[in-house]
């Protein structure tokens, strides 16, 4: 359909939640000299104007990043992804925003390289603006999963795969599925990160229990809510799956959603971290 524009919701809560476990599992491949890939299968424009007409209609952005955005209590496991906001801003005014594929290549190193895919007519042009002539990006307007197939295994041998598509028809969740267990079959030690909304809690049983049918180790779930499960109120939460988790993952995590929580749905939130699949 590509009718989904993320300008739309930019910086809100999802978006914090999704980047702060990106930017964790970047930084835990860092500890690690050897070079690594970052994946990108459904990257978007790149960056977002928090005040341009898109963002502003919604005003997500006001409930999500700009409830950290000046904060003192951050903790510091946040501070990388913290960094890379406040690098895209001169000011103390927050105004710009990254997407994945900007989160992700700034916290990549010299020896890492990004590969970011995106399908949409109108993104793929600013996508190729914000990193034309970076030797440690390709881009593909392509269709991501297809991409994907074509790339693995790396030939570093490590890297995670951000897989984050519009969910704009229902069969989307199990091509995640299907796209996790063809990955898997040329590149089983990969971290794979898989967002996913709220908005029918059955659509996210399906990821989770067909992932579990994959037969497949080290699943990890990640959520964050702003209000309780409905079948009216749109986007009530989102999360993270997360296969093959760095082993710090589950614990940081454990220790910044209580926080997070309190920051942005201190009343009608929940969080949770599980293993849908233990190691």
């Amino acid at each position: 359909m590509l009718s989904y524009r993320h300008s739309f919701h930019a910086g809100n809560h999802a978006d914090v939640l999704k980047h702060i476990v990106q930017s964790l599992i970047i930084e835990a491949l860092k500890e690690k000299e050897k070079p690594f890939v970052y994946h990108d299968t459904h990257s978007g424009a790149g960056r977002y104007d928090l005040h341009d007409e898109w963002s502003e209609k919604t005003g997500e952005y006001k409930d999500g990043i700009a409830q950290l955005w000046q904060r003192d209590d951050i903790p510091d496991a946040l501070a990388p992804y913290i960094d890379v906001i406040r690098s895209l801003n001169d000011t103390e005014q927050l105004r710009f925003y990254p997407g994945s594929p900007k989160m992700g290549r700034t916290l990549l190193r010299e020896q890492d390289r990004a590969v970011l895919t995106e399908l949409h007519p109108s993104d793929f042009p600013l996508l190729l603006q914000e990193f034309r002539g970076d030797r440690q990006v390709k881009m593909f307007k392509e269709d991501g999963f297809g991409r994907l197939k074509a790339s693995l295994p790396p030939k570093e041998r490590r890297g995670m795969v951000l897989i984050d598509p519009p969910y704009e028809l229902k069969h989307e969740y199990q091509d995640v599925v299907d796209a996790i267990g063809a990955s898997i079959k040329r590149w089983a030690t990969g971290t794979y990160a898989i967002w996913y909304p709220v908005v029918y809690r059955q659509n996210i049983d399906l990821i989770t229990q067909g992932l579990e049918q994959l037969g497949i180790r080290k699943v990890l779930q990640i959520e964050l809510g702003v209000d309780p499960d409905s079948q009216e109120r749109g986007m009530t939460a989102s999360g993270m799956i997360v296969i093959n988790p760095p082993w710090k993952l589950e614990s940081h995590m454990q220790s910044i959603l209580p926080w997070l929580q309190r920051v942005i749905a201190p009343e009608t939130g929940h969080h949770f971290v599980k293993w849908v699949v233990p190691e």
